[in-house]
């Protein structure tokens, strides 16, 4: 499924945001950043996040989201459009302070850091409106028609600055990112936080490995729709299906290792209630395979949902 305006936008936002965290962690090293770092981060925000993903903004979005009524003036759009403009002096406060941090001055560091996280800290906040507060409000102004129009012109934006823009930087971004070792977020987490997180999920989880090994699954002491226990871990998971299915189980596998296939889907009825089972292929940034995640949920109630419920209820 091809991806919306606004998930197109919202990528370049969550790319840009993986590069300043890069540079921040190296800028608290003793040695900070490398010169081959600072380089490629001044030419992916002078030449990606300015002059091309701003670009698209400004030239295709605003100018729209004005036409359907939303104010240029006032009110969210002209917050943003400011905040453009202030990203673009301190843009160019971030590149002489680079360069002396290239050439080894000796208040270069202090200078280049100071003038990173005031540019870095502005769009970030600046990111955050966009992604809740003025795309929200765009989908909601614009016909079907407009958003296809503000993609081709993200298109035309893009490919007005070379052949295969968006996947140039992305990889020059992600070559910033291996540079300064960004860890996953969910570094942040302790085991225990992650496995109980896992467990509250409204749907039951299940990995199988790239060698086909059952690795886990969640709400161990809790009811499942599928019971299960711990001799099961280790196992190949096709001792784990019925004999007759498990030509469907190796299909499955087989496709998500050669890439054929991103997700497979089954919906049954079973003890009165209606379970949605899906299977994703599971792969790392650098889309190696790692392994398939079983995801198990009850969708009895879902299914008889209606209209809207905006309020909380207090029972």
């Amino acid at each position: 499924m091809s991806k919306d305006w606004s998930e197109l936008l919202m990528d370049d936002h969550q790319t840009t945001e993986r590069v300043f965290e890069a540079i921040a962690k190296a800028l608290k090293t003793a040695e900070g950043p490398s010169s081959g770092m600072v380089e490629a981060f001044v030419k992916y925000a002078v030449e990606y996040a300015d002059a091309c993903h701003n670009k698209k903004e400004e030239e295709h979005l605003f100018p729209l989201l004005e036409q359907r009524g939303v104010p240029r003036d006032d009110g969210p759009l002209a917050v943003m459009l400011q905040e453009h403009e202030q990203s673009r002096k301190l843009l160019a406060e971030l590149e002489p302070a680079a360069q002396r941090y290239l050439e080894g001055d000796t208040p270069g560091r202090t200078e280049f850091a100071a003038a990173f996280e005031a540019y870095s800290e502005l769009l970030r906040n600046h990111y955050w409106k966009e992604n809740d507060i003025l795309y929200p409000m765009g989908r909601r102004a614009m016909s079907e028609a407009d958003a296809r129009q503000v993609i081709v012109g993200i298109e035309a934006t893009e490919a007005a600055l070379g052949p295969d823009t968006r996947t140039r930087y992305y990889a020059l971004a992600d070559e910033i990112q291996k540079l300064g070792e960004v860890e996953d977020l969910s570094v942040n987490l302790t085991p225990d936080v992650l496995a109980a997180m896992l467990d509250t999920l409204p749907v039951e989880l299940s990995f199988v490995d790239e060698n086909d090994l059952v690795r886990y699954f969640s709400h161990e002491r809790l009811p499942k729709i599928f019971p299960r226990t711990r001799g099961v871990i280790g196992m190949p998971v096709q001792k784990c299906h019925p004999e007759k299915s498990v030509h469907l189980v190796n299909r499955i596998l087989e496709d998500f290792k050669a890439g054929r296939r991103e997700v497979a889907e089954f919906w049954i009825d079973m003890g009165g209630k209606h379970v949605y089972i899906r299977y994703f292929p599971v792969r790392d940034p650098g889309g190696r395979y790692l392994g398939c995640l079983e995801v198990v949920q009850d969708i009895t109630r879902i299914r008889t949902l209606e209209g809207e419920r905006r309020l909380l209820d207090d029972a």
